[in-house]
């Protein structure tokens, strides 16, 4: 092994160690093959290494040094000279691309352009130098086959990344299966030294000495491209053949795309990545060359350190500035409205503070004359003045920045002052279309974009277009597109990859570059703003992007507002209408009930509904059997409301059109109405039925009571009489027989009969009215006539239940005369 350059205070030149001295042993054994120096120099523990070095001057032809390898106390850290200063960056070169290629593919995580160049980066990383004495010995193995396998691959991913990003290259276009002979010659080479790396844990196979054919040769290339320390060997060719015929071949399409691509937005991409390579990579390659041709030494460290924190950090940031901006500026445009900027608000800054010294030192030498030497008062004084001086100077400060930030950014703050604007008129909208001509006017005037289209969700699961004179083709979206529903799982303005721009066919010749999601309150996308590139040919900023989502975000508020009073106008009239039916229906009803009454000569009787709602299920009638005959009919109906109204209207129609065989054959009637009306009802419909045949001249009443609440029958001294069930309730069975009955009404009897919502109204307690408070209140009003005897029951009931009725109160009461 022979000596390069020997560093000044080292170790080595503290040992004696001489440039081109050539080593021949270390600790003892000779360098046969690198082992010793492996064992004792890379991974070895020992503080002192015992060095044998060839010299013609010793008798013996050599001399022995010890070198230390570790100092007791390291050297205090001075950065005093330029080389101190940039030593961390250099010790820590592959940094800048490990930060890189994790940011890019952590923002990208679904661009195959982000894993080829995370894949570069980590094959850069592998580049440099490997400490492995400095590794955990559980881990060698791995740090070096990785290292191996992956500083051979930095080469074929180079030339993959630049053969297919930001377009494929003329050459890839041509020959597309050389990017994967590239990667699969550098796997097959070493993978199976990698391999057996692992399983030694460390290094040691590539330092061993062996006679296979090729042997010196490969590995001279793997450690060599590895940055590890290299063996003596003829293997250079392989070597530089396979780096620069990647490196050659991925420059060559940079360089095509760069000027060659019929996409503008591909060259403007391409040049990004072109002078970032030009500015970071020149200066290493030139010291390279300089170091080479006039050997080591010549090249100042400084020098070195510079050219490689330009090649760690510039040159990936150029890499991930185009795989992560969708649109970039031309580089001159960029350069020289930055150097612009910078330049004058410097500037600025720096006239500023020139101008606040000279008036603090004018202000002091004034003052200081008016007080004696040796006190503080003017020093006082002059920091008082300097505080209130920058206190009154901080508005025309603020002015003048954001008069210059005008002057150079004119477009972006009459953005943000329209789209501001736009956010405060979107609250006061009130129809859809109305929103949308608003946004598209106001968005056209502050971003300028080539098209806009303003899509809404239309209810069938779809968003339809608003833009008025769309393409055609582009009137519809499917809401269930991946990019829509990726577009709101972000939630924020999104320029559209070229990754899913293939799903952008939908929106037809629009060609959107920037889509902004309207979003509801539960993050549903209830909208879509579609731009396409600017006029100006400049991508949509963060800015930009920060007010679109702002003006997103309250245009989606104001569209839920607008759809819920929408909605609320809709449910109103609905309502509206349902109140008008339900009028309507309440007096239907009420013309069904008995509105004249046939006269007797032996009764006097009244008849009275009250219902809960607007329509009930409980019907009364009183039917002209014949001369002097009437047919009492007091029904409940199961169920209320609608359903019970027409059941009721039902029964009653059944009632109405059998009761003409009621006066001859009064079982044959009653089977008859509930034939029909099992027929007309679902199972579990029914209903309860008084019928009573009072015959005027014998004042006689035949009665069937089918499952209803037994009637009072009070007679004039006071005794009541309950008219029990004489047959199950109407509608339940097909086959039915009823029974009959009769009973004898007499002057001043008092017959009434009523429904349950009259004994089951509750009071506060859940306390029924119940039977017996019905009987007293009957025995108490007896001697009223029979309309008041119907109100004071009912009056009764509704006092007792404290006006609250939850189901129809009916009754008809009779007195005999």
């Amino acid at each position: 092994m022979t000596v390069g350059v020997v560093f000044p205070e080292s170790p080595a030149e503290r040992a004696g160690l001489r440039p081109g001295d050539g080593i021949v042993a270390i600790d003892g054994r000779k360098l046969e093959s690198l082992c010793p120096f492996y064992e004792s120099i890379i991974v070895g523990q020992k503080d002192v290494a015992e060095l044998t070095v060839e010299d013609e001057s010793s008798p013996s032809g050599v001399r022995q040094l010890k070198l230390a390898l570790r100092d007791a106390l390291s050297p205090p850290l001075r950065i005093t000279r330029l080389e101190r200063v940039l030593d961390l960056p250099m010790g820590y070169f592959p940094l800048g691309f490990l930060i890189v290629g994790m940011a890019v593919l952590l923002l990208r995580p679904d661009d195959p352009n982000a894993w080829l160049l995370a894949l570069f980066c980590g094959g850069f990383i592998a580049g440099g130098p490997l400490l492995e004495g400095a590794i955990p010995l559980h881990l060698r193995g791995l740090a070096v086959s990785y290292k191996l396998v992956m500083a051979w691959c930095a080469e074929a991913f180079f030339y993959w990344f630049f053969a297919v990003f930001p377009a494929p290259s003329p050459l890839d276009r041509k020959l597309p299966w050389l990017k994967y002979a590239f990667l699969g010659a550098a796997l097959i080479t070493t993978v199976p030294m990698g391999f057996r790396c692992l399983l030694a844990g460390g290094a040691l196979p590539l330092y061993l000495d062996t006679h296979w054919p090729g042997w010196a040769t490969l590995t001279w290339a793997l450690t060599g491209q590895s940055g590890l320390p290299v063996p003596a060997s003829y293997g250079w060719p392989i070597f530089f053949g396979f780096f620069l015929g990647s490196i050659s071949l991925g420059l060559a399409s940079l360089i095509s795309n760069s000027f060659l691509a019929a996409d503008a937005r591909i060259r403007r991409k391409a040049h990004v990545m072109l002078w970032g390579t030009v500015v970071s990579v020149t200066p290493t390659v030139l010291a390279l060359a300089a170091t080479m041709i006039g050997g080591f030494g010549v090249v100042p460290v400084a020098v070195w350190e510079a050219s490689i924190l330009l090649l760690s950090f510039v040159w990936p940031l150029s890499f991930a500035y185009a795989v992560v901006k969708h649109r970039v500026l031309e580089i001159p445009v960029l350069l020289k409205r930055s150097a612009r900027y910078v330049l004058v608000q410097r500037g600025y800054f720096v006239f500023l503070f020139a101008g606040a010294a000279t008036a603090i030192a004018l202000f002091t030498h004034t003052i200081s004359r008016f007080f004696p030497e040796g006190t503080n008062i003017g020093m006082a004084l002059s920091a008082v003045f300097g505080i209130v001086l920058v206190w009154a100077s901080a508005p025309m400060v603020k002015r003048g920045t954001e008069g210059i930030d005008r002057a150079f950014f004119r477009s972006a703050y009459d953005a943000r002052m329209i789209l501001q604007d736009l956010a405060e008129k979107t609250r006061t909208v009130t129809d859809r279309h109305e929103l949308v001509r608003l946004l598209e006017l106001q968005i056209q005037g502050a971003l300028h974009p080539k098209s806009l289209a303003c899509y809404l969700e239309d209810g069938a699961g779809s968003l339809g277009a608003e833009t008025i004179a769309l393409p055609p083709g582009s009137d519809t979206i499917p809401a269930t597109l991946p990019l829509l529903s990726d577009l709101a799982h972000r939630g924020r303005a999104w320029d559209v990859p070229p990754a899913v721009s293939g799903e952008a066919e939908y929106f037809g010749p629009l060609a959107p570059e920037c889509l902004v999601p309207i979003l509801g309150r539960n993050g549903r996308l209830t909208g879509l703003l579609a731009l396409g590139q600017r006029l100006s040919e400049e991508p949509y900023s963060g800015e930009d992007k920060h007010l679109l989502d702002s003006v997103a975000a309250q245009a989606g508020i104001t569209l839920e507002n607008i759809d819920l009073a929408q909605k609320m106008a809709e449910r109103m009239e609905a309502e509206r209408r349902i109140a008008r039916d339900m009028e309507i229906a309440r007096q239907v009803q009420v013309r069904l009930f008995p509105q004249k009454l046939p006269p007797l000569h032996t009764l006097e009787y009244v008849g009275r509904c009250i219902q809960a709602r607007e329509v009930g299920g409980d019907y009364y009638d009183f039917l002209s059997l014949s001369a002097g005959r009437i047919g009492f009919v007091l029904a409940d109906i199961v169920g209320k409301g609608i359903a019970g109204a027409l059941l009721m209207a039902n029964l009653q129609a059944a009632v109405r059109t059998q009761c003409a065989i009621a006066s001859q054959d009064l079982p044959q009637f009653l089977k008859s109405v509930n034939q029909a009306f099992y027929e007309s009802t679902d199972e579990g419909g029914y209903a309860t039925l008084f019928f009573g045949d009072y015959q005027d001249s014998t004042c006689l009443m035949r009665f069937a009571n089918c499952g209803h609440n037994p009637p009072f029958l009070v007679r004039s001294n006071g005794t009541a009489k309950r008219l029990t069930a004489t047959a199950t309730v109407l509608g339940l069975f097909d086959n039915w027989e009823p029974c009959i009955c009769e009973v004898q009404i007499g002057a001043g009897d008092v017959l009434v009969i009523y429904t349950d919502g009259i004994t089951e109204a509750n009071n506060s307690a859940c306390e029924e009215f119940g039977e017996n408070r019905l009987l007293e209140t009957i025995r108490a009003s007896m001697t009223l006539p029979v309309p008041e005897l119907v109100d004071a029951i009912l009056a009764a009931a509704l006092n007792f239940s404290a006006g609250e009725m939850r189901d129809d109160l009916t009754l008809v009461v009779a007195r005999g005369r």
